[in-house]
C-alpha cells in the first residue's frame, strides 16, 4: 500500500487547534504522513492571539528547499503566509518543485479577529498563489477580502464570488459558508434543520453543493484549516477533488460533533481530530477504546 506525503505550509498555533498543529493532526489522521515548514510563530490560545512572529522569507525558503530537494510530496495545503516576501518565495518553490495538488486556505483573520496577514500581502496572495492553486479554500470573509466586495448572503452569492475568484486563477474554488448565520439561506427545502454549506466551482461542471447539519458548539477554533488539510489529506488517496472535498467534509462534521468532549481552554476550543482513534469518553474523565 502506497504512503502519501502531505505538507503544511502554515504558521504555529501553541494551542495546537489551528495552524501547523491542526494540518499534521489532520494529514495523520486521514492517513497521510504529515510534513511542515513554519512560516509564522503566534502567541495564541484559544481566547486569542497576542503576538506574531514571522519567520524570515529566506530561511522559509531555505526550509522548502531542503525538504523538497529530497521528499517527495503528494499534496501541499498552504496557510497562514503572514508577509508578501513569503508568499512570493512559496510561489517560487512551488513552480521550481512542480508542486501539484496545492489546496491554498488564504488565512486572513482568526475566529478571535486578529488580522494573521499583512495588508500589503494580499495582493501579491491574489497575483502570485492562486493562479499557482488546484482548490482555493476561502471563508466567507477571506473571499470578499479578496474581491474587495461584501460577503455572499446564500448559495447564488457564494456560487458567483467562487466564480470570479476563479476567473482570478484559481483552478477550482471551495466557498465555505460556515459564517451564514444560523444557516439562513442554507437548509434544503422541507429542512427544518441548520446546514453548513459550501460551495465548489469548477471549470468543468456547474457548481456543486456540499451540506452538513450544522454542529451546535463553541469549539469551532481550527476548522478552515482542517477542512483545507483533509481535502489535502485526501486527495492523492481519492484521485479527485470532488470525491476529496465531500470526505473531508464528514470528516469535519464528525470532529466538531466530538469537539465538545475534549476540555482545551476557556474560549473556543477545538475540534477533536483523533475521534476515531480515542474511542468514548469514559466516566473518569479519560478515553476508552
Amino acid at each position: 500500500m502506497r504512503s502519501y506525503n502531505i505538507l503544511s505550509v502554515a504558521g504555529s498555533d501553541p494551542s495546537g487547534g489551528a495552524g501547523v498543529q491542526a494540518d499534521l493532526k489532520t494529514f495523520s489522521a486521514l492517513g497521510g504522513y504529515g510534513m511542515s515548514v513554519l512560516t509564522a510563530l503566534t502567541a495564541q490560545s484559544t481566547t486569542g492571539v497576542t503576538g506574531v512572529h514571522e519567520v524570515p522569507a529566506r530561511f522559509v525558503g531555505e526550509q522548502l528547499d531542503t525538504l523538497l530537494s529530497d521528499v517527495r510530496v503528494d499534496a501541499v495545503k498552504i496557510g497562514m503566509l503572514a508577509s508578501a516576501e513569503i508568499v512570493g518565495v512559496v510561489a517560487s518553490a512551488i513552480d521550481r518543485y512542480g508542486l501539484g495538488n496545492v489546496v491554498l486556505d488564504p488565512v486572513m483573520v482568526a475566529k478571535s479577529g486578529d488580522r494573521l496577514l499583512a495588508d500589503s500581502a494580499t495582493e501579491a496572495l491574489r497575483t502570485e498563489l492562486l493562479p499557482r492553486a488546484d482548490l482555493l479554500t476561502p471563508n466567507l470573509p477571506e473571499a470578499a477580502d479578496l474581491l474587495g466586495s461584501g460577503e455572499a448572503r446564500d448559495i447564488d452569492g457564494m456560487a458567483e464570488q467562487a466564480e470570479r475568484l476563479r476567473a482570478m486563477g484559481a483552478s477550482r474554488v471551495l466557498l465555505k459558508g460556515g459564517h451564514l448565520a444560523s444557516g439562513d439561506g442554507v437548509a434544503d427545502s422541507g429542512q427544518a434543520e441548520a446546514r453548513s454549506v459550501d460551495v465548489l466551482v469548477t471549470a468543468a461542471s456547474e457548481p456543486e453543493v456540499f451540506s452538513a447539519r450544522r454542529v451546535a458548539t463553541r469549539n469551532t477554533h481550527g476548522t478552515g484549516c482542517t477542512l483545507s488539510s483533509a481535502v489535502a489529506a485526501l486527495r492523492p488517496q481519492r484521485g479527485d477533488f470532488p470525491t476529496a472535498v465531500s470526505e473531508a467534509k464528514t470528516y469535519l462534521t464528525a470532529a466538531l460533533e466530538q469537539a465538545d468532549t475534549l476540555e482545551v481552554g476557556n474560549g473556543r476550543g477545538p475540534l477533536h481530530h483523533f475521534f476515531s482513534w480515542w474511542g468514548e469518553p469514559s466516566r473518569d474523565g479519560g478515553h476508552r477504546s
